[in-house]
């Protein structure tokens, strides 16, 4: 089976709950729960916390669920809670997580990124800012460097970052091929690389940043150049049988920096080096006036979606506001996405895809539920109908 090849025919019911096989993982159904940063863990560690917080999704029927941004080493975070894979002792604690996701039949991912321009930060509820002086006194939350491709700060009153080196890079390099080492060891199912946002691997992509006028700069092959020997080491270390994903920011803004049309080369470039599905979110940089992109309506990123999936050749995550069953599987049945993400939409109902079952599968659908979950609700559910009939 061809990496996209949907496992059952077309047309046998919701194609949301038909499996999906990408190299040899199979997905139960299309739903995929986005990495969402906690700012929850220890010097990297994740706790129960993470344990919960996933957890929940594999018993309400997700498909895969990605675990949050893991930073590639201890200053590619962005807050002191961010999750970490830059340690050996990271591996024990993460696999806790993936045997949890894997007991309900979801796969585990996790994506692993570097903070970049944009490290060094408060959490969002401390205010989102750079750390400062009160930080330090109040929390013991101490600053660090910041690195990117330029000496470009991410926003007004952020710290100027340190541009990288080759030499830099090449460390950073390895940093991702011991994260995907620690992944495989953990048992993830799939790695997803984080090219998306503002962080480090965006901030070498786009041109609004990245203005280096070495073999790293300048045209876009040379501004893919580190993304790309990245996606080289990690499939490299990855295991062949399982896929590995990219996120990227499909558009920087409005006729502004990166472009679809670079988002449509850079994932042909993926797909040659081996990667399996282009995740297409969007954003992430600082604009200026007028070229943030337009207010965010239901499904505004699945555009980029279906451009790259049909035009690269290679499959895609449609995510942005994809909050109703309907809404997703019309996104696959137009063949504009091979699988749908969502991200607050499962924090708000952790059960969105077992109830998105029912809505679209009817009685049927009660397959997608746990077995200690549907033997009452399904009761409870004839009950009530009785009820109601009578």
């Amino acid at each position: 089976m061809k990496s996209g090849e949907s496992a059952v025919d077309a047309g046998a019911g919701p194609k949301l709950f038909e499996p999906l096989s990408l190299r040899s993982v199979t997905l139960k159904n299309r739903i995929v729960v986005s990495p969402m940063s906690m700012y929850g863990a220890h010097d990297g560690a994740p706790d129960d916390l993470h344990l919960v917080h996933l957890g929940r999704f594999a018993m309400g029927g997700a498909g895969l669920a990605l675990m949050e941004a893991a930073a590639v080493s201890r200053n590619g975070r962005i807050t002191h809670g961010c999750l970490g894979i830059w340690l050996d002792a990271h591996v024990r604690p993460l696999r806790r997580v993936v045997d949890f996701l894997h007991r309900f039949g979801c796969a585990a991912g996790i994506q692993i990124g570097h903070s970049g321009p944009k490290g060094s930060a408060q959490r969002p509820w401390h205010g989102g800012a750079p750390l400062g002086p009160d930080d330090a006194a109040q929390r013991g939350e101490e600053g660090w460097p910041v690195v990117s491709a330029s000496p470009v700060p991410f926003d007004d009153g952020w710290p100027i970052p340190l541009p990288l080196a080759e030499t830099d890079m090449d460390a950073l390099v390895l940093d991702y091929r011991n994260a995907a080492r620690r992944a495989r060891e953990a048992g993830f199912d799939t790695v997803e690389i984080h090219c998306a946002h503002g962080y480090l691997l965006h901030a070498f992509l786009s041109p609004l940043v990245n203005r280096r006028d070495d073999r790293y700069g300048g045209s876009l092959e040379n501004r893919m150049r580190l993304p790309l020997r990245v996606a080289e080491v990690v499939r490299a270390e990855w295991p062949g049988s399982k896929p590995v994903l990219v996120r990227i920011s499909a558009v920087d803004g409005v006729d502004v920096g990166w472009s679809i049309e670079d988002s449509i080369f850079f994932a042909r470039e993926l797909a040659e080096r081996g990667i399996d599905a282009i995740d297409c979110s969007s954003g992430g940089m600082k604009l200026p006036r007028g070229k943030a992109l337009p207010s965010r309506t239901p499904g505004f990123q699945v555009p980029f979606s279906a451009r790259i999936r049909r035009e690269a050749k290679i499959p895609t995550i449609a995510v942005g506001l994809i909050r109703e069953p309907r809404q997703a599987e019309d996104v696959l049945q137009a063949g504009d996405a091979d699988l749908i993400a969502l991200g607050r939409e499962v924090l708000v109902n952790p059960n969105w895809a077992a109830q998105a079952a029912l809505s679209l599968r009817g009685g049927d659908g009660w397959r997608e539920w746990p077995d200690m979950f549907r033997w009452w609700l399904e009761r409870r559910d004839r009950q009530l109908a009785s009820k109601v009939v009578s």
